[in-house]
């Protein structure tokens, strides 16, 4: 059953979806705290000095959610899904951006852990993760999901469930053997 802010929240969705731009105004302060906390947990992963604030990560996905038009909304879950994939999708496109600067280049190999603790050459680390999820996602994207909304989104296995409406059993496993397919995909099958 959904809480009363649960509802609300997916009330304004829906409104919002359908053409009512005053329901994003009212959703903005009502979703904005799960934002900062998503926009964080990204961020804690990212290189030091990074000139991408957690505020301007939360900012980036507000601009790209107003411009994307109208959503067909399911609920708060699916928003904050959404949320996270477009976070990802906005360090994946700063990292890509700062790598085209630099000379050289090449592959890089590197070690799911690594790139998850945090590797030294995070923005390739980002860059990585993110071909591997995007080469998984062509054959298990269900997998691609609970490993976005558990790692860059912070969400526990049972919220992860929820969403998917799958059982936390199988969230733990798609968690497991995501993981080791990615870590062989980034290390080249080491």
């Amino acid at each position: 059953m959904e809480s009363s802010e649960s509802g609300d929240v997916t009330g304004l969705l829906r409104a919002w979806g359908s053409g009512d731009r005053a329901a994003l105004d009212r959703l903005t302060p009502k979703v904005y705290d799960e934002l900062r906390r998503m926009s964080r947990k990204y961020m804690k992963n990212e290189r030091l000095g990074h000139t991408l604030q957690a505020a301007a990560l939360v900012n980036d996905v507000y601009i790209r959610l107003v411009d994307a038009g109208s959503v067909d909304w399911k609920d708060r879950a699916h928003f904050f899904a959404v949320c996270s994939q477009m976070m990802r999708r906005i360090l994946v496109d700063s990292a890509r951006a700062r790598g085209s600067r630099k000379r050289g280049g090449g592959a890089v190999r590197i070690d799911v852990e690594e790139a998850c603790v945090g590797a030294p050459d995070r923005d390739a680390s980002t860059i990585a993760l993110d071909d591997a999820l995007n080469a998984l996602a062509s054959f298990d994207p269900r997998k691609v999901q609970v490993i976005e909304m558990r790692y860059f989104g912070g969400w526990s296995v049972e919220e992860t469930a929820e969403v998917l409406k799958i059982s936390p059993q199988s969230v733990m496993r798609d968690w497991k053997l995501a993981k080791a397919w990615l870590t062989r995909e980034m290390t080249g099958g080491l």
